[in-house]
């Protein structure tokens, strides 16, 4: 069984008032019945409950659940089901029927009935509201609710009666499917829809969709039924799902992410997807690794900063020095003081790692279509004492990363001088690397990674015209945050020399692409709201400041109906941060753009206001699911989804009816850098691996910091 709920041993909260973090919502669990429940993978057809205990049955056979295992019981209980009047002529085959004000109701093929038992008859009921009219067909799902209310799911869509009008729903309402098999009431008014795509349900006036396997074993319900609880329990053509609804806060959630990244995500101190040697079973994890360990690491040290400044968790601290060692681990072992390698595994690591032929002959074939792909042997190189494999090649994901990370734990966790000491060293080591090699990672071959240049040559070329933007923001806030760190006033005359002589402002001032299609990748919005945080909170001229809070704006207004609570922190951040400082009056010295009239005035009065993020930040942080598999989620066949016209856009983008991407535990996505709006998704590894905790944990502990959320 795919069991969530052993993970709900969690670590001890201290509660303290209905604050965000321990006041209490609904979180959905999903749970698999399989072979070893006694559950066969077949076609279910139905399942009900027998004095509260669910059955599940089929063509051959008859299951009763124990608590523990589904075990065959005789065929006499079975679900009851209604004895019905002869159905009008023509009406077709009948796919649904209930008990309704004393008579019947039934869906057929060709339309929706009410029988009434004191006219003796039955009558074509041809549902209206305000915006619709429909003869429905193929009604197949029928249901009353906890309020009395009559649900029915037809083609054209769902319909509510409470006994005096209708209410329709359809895509445009938020419906997100209509191919119905069936219908289930729970409590306090929730209704639940099978489809031949999932389950949908509908709760406080919104549509849950729940499909592919991280909600259910099969996508085609058969019946569902709810117990008193309000756990779902569905016949599927692959056995019996369940979803149960857990009430928990969002420490405890935290504490149950933090549990589940220090278990089975973290190896040598660094922080990475796990292996899974049985397809989709957490039990089977093994120690895993990425291209980006450096900056998931970096992700996870910050998110643990930001929890020790929020509360004050001396575990917090704990896990943020032990980032830092292994950040710091990752610059100390390479060919040359400043190099950051991207990954170290032990000299005898199990899974094979490099293969100098079909490397070689990967990396030609990848310059055809790259001319600045590197054709670099080997990319695991051994270290000194020959006990580790490092990999080289490193990126400005990396960068991003660690920088972000330095910056944070500089001014959140270390107090002493002792502690200062070694955050001064990595800074000021990459800081000097990438100086004294032209601003650029030089690799152990002595030329630039593929995505480590920074280069004035490089930037204001034509070959890096589309990284111009993003490239010369990061090197600005790598500059800044080094300066902070190190109190180093060298690295400001660095950053003034690219400035003036290179333009690094301005071309910062493009901080994001966002056409055409081609060049748009979401990691970028990693890498650039990550830079931005250092950038802008160390950034001490106020025109500066003023040009990169209009770049920032540029590139927040690309995402900001992505419902990214990571992004959306960073940017409420920043944003709220700047609004301060126009209130301090840090931009009315008189000289800040004087030749520019009243612009300055005009833009930091503009950007005083800042958006509320909180509600949505807050959303999304509820609504991401406890499951961090790699699941297949493939959202083009909503009826609720607008696509993406945009010229030269890839097919599969779009987003929801109300203009934002669709709800997060709806998309496939369990990283910060994807993007949103893609309706087909599946993580790295899919099945196979399993992202860490960090994907919640950041967003709420950054949030939670900022006062974003109380």
């Amino acid at each position: 069984m795919k069991y969530l709920s052993y993970l709900f041993i969690l670590m001890p909260i201290i509660l303290f008032g209905q604050s965000a973090r321990t006041k209490s919502y609904m979180q959905d669990v999903a749970i698999h019945h399989g072979s070893k429940d006694g559950m066969p993978n077949e076609k279910m057809t139905s399942i009900f409950l027998d004095h509260g205990v669910p059955v599940t049955t089929n063509k051959t056979s008859a299951l009763k659940w124990d608590g523990h295992n589904w075990s065959p019981i005789k065929s006499q209980v079975s679900k009851l089901s209604l004895t019905i009047p002869i159905p009008p002529a023509n009406s077709g085959s009948v796919l649904s029927s209930v008990e309704y004000q004393g008579g019947y109701a039934i869906g057929t093929e060709n339309g929706l009935y009410m029988y009434s038992a004191e006219n003796k008859k039955w009558e074509e009921i041809l549902p209206q509201d305000e915006k619709y009219k429909w003869a429905p067909y193929r009604v197949a799902a029928l249901t009353v609710d906890s309020k009395g209310q009559l649900w029915f799911g037809a083609e054209q869509g769902v319909g509510c009666y409470n006994g005096v009008k209708w209410k329709l729903y359809t895509g445009k309402e938020g419906l997100p499917f209509n191919r119905f098999t069936c219908a289930a009431a729970g409590t306090e008014g929730v209704v639940w829809f099978g489809t031949e795509a999932g389950a949908i349900r509908f709760e406080n006036n919104n549509f849950f969709f729940r499909f592919s396997l991280r909600w259910l074993p099969n996508d085609f319900v058969n019946d569902i039924v709810v117990d008193k609880d309000g756990t779902a329990w569905f016949a599927t053509n692959k056995g019996v799902g369940q979803i149960t609804r857990r009430q928990m806060t969002l420490d405890e959630k935290a504490a149950f992410f933090t549990l589940q990244t220090e278990t089975r995500n973290q190896r040598m101190g660094f922080i990475a997807p796990n292996n899974l040697r049985v397809p989709y079973d957490v039990s089977s994890s093994t120690p895993g690794i990425s291209d980006n360990d450096g900056m998931y690491t970096s992700m996870y040290g910050a998110a643990q900063a930001f929890r020790y400044a929020a509360t004050g968790d001396e575990e917090a601290k704990r896990l943020a020095e032990r980032s830092l060692t292994a950040c710091k681990w990752l610059v100390d072992i390479t060919h040359e003081p400043g190099f950051p390698a991207r990954v170290i595994v032990p000299i005898d690591w199990p899974e094979p790692l490099q293969d100098p032929e079909n490397s070689h002959r990967m990396n030609m074939a990848m310059q055809k279509s790259d001319p600045f792909w590197k054709d670099i042997n080997p990319r695991f190189v051994k270290s000194k004492d020959g006990k580790h494999l490092w990999k080289c090649d490193t990126s400005s994901d990396e960068l991003a990363g660690h920088y972000f990370f330095y910056g944070v734990y500089f001014d959140l966790v270390a107090k002493t001088e002792a502690e200062k000491r070694p955050v001064r060293e990595v800074v000021a080591a990459i800081t000097d690397h990438l100086i004294r090699h032209n601003f650029c990672l030089s690799d152990h071959d002595g030329k630039s990674t593929r995505w480590g240049n920074f280069s004035p040559e490089y930037c204001n070329s034509i070959w890096g015209w589309d990284q111009r933007g993003l490239n010369s923001m990061m090197m600005l806030s790598f500059l800044n945050v080094a300066k902070h760190v190190t109190g180093d006033t060298k690295y400001d005359k660095v950053a003034a020399t690219l400035r003036e002589k290179y333009h690094y402002h301005i071309n910062a001032m493009h901080g994001k692409e966002f056409f055409p299609p081609e060049n748009v990748v979401p990691w970028d919005n990693n890498l650039g709201l990550m830079s931005f945080y250092g950038l802008m909170n160390y950034e001490e001229n106020p025109e500066l400041l003023i040009m990169y809070r209009t770049s920032l704006q540029n590139s927040w207004l690309q995402i900001s109906k992505q419902q990214n609570a990571f992004w959306n922190a960073i940017y409420g951040s920043l944003a709220r941060n700047f609004s301060s400082k126009t209130e301090e009056g840090f931009f009315n010295s008189g000289k800040v753009f004087p030749e520019a009239g009243g612009f300055t005035t005009q833009i930091t009065g503009e950007f005083k206001k800042v958006p509320p993020l909180g509600e949505g930040i807050l959303e999304t942080l509820q609504r991401i699911p406890l499951d961090l598999i790699g699941y297949e989620m493939d959202n083009t066949h909503r009826l609720d989804v607008l696509f993406d016209q945009t010229p030269g856009q890839k097919p599969g983008m779009g987003w929801g009816i109300n203009g934002f991407a669709l709800p997060i535990e709806e998309r496939g996505h369990v990283r910060q850098d994807r993007d949103g709006f893609a309706l087909v998704t599946q993580e790295v590894g899919g099945g196979n691996s399993e992202s860490e905790g960090t994907f919640f944990l950041l967003p709420y502990y950054m949030a939670l910091y900022h006062q974003l959320i109380h």
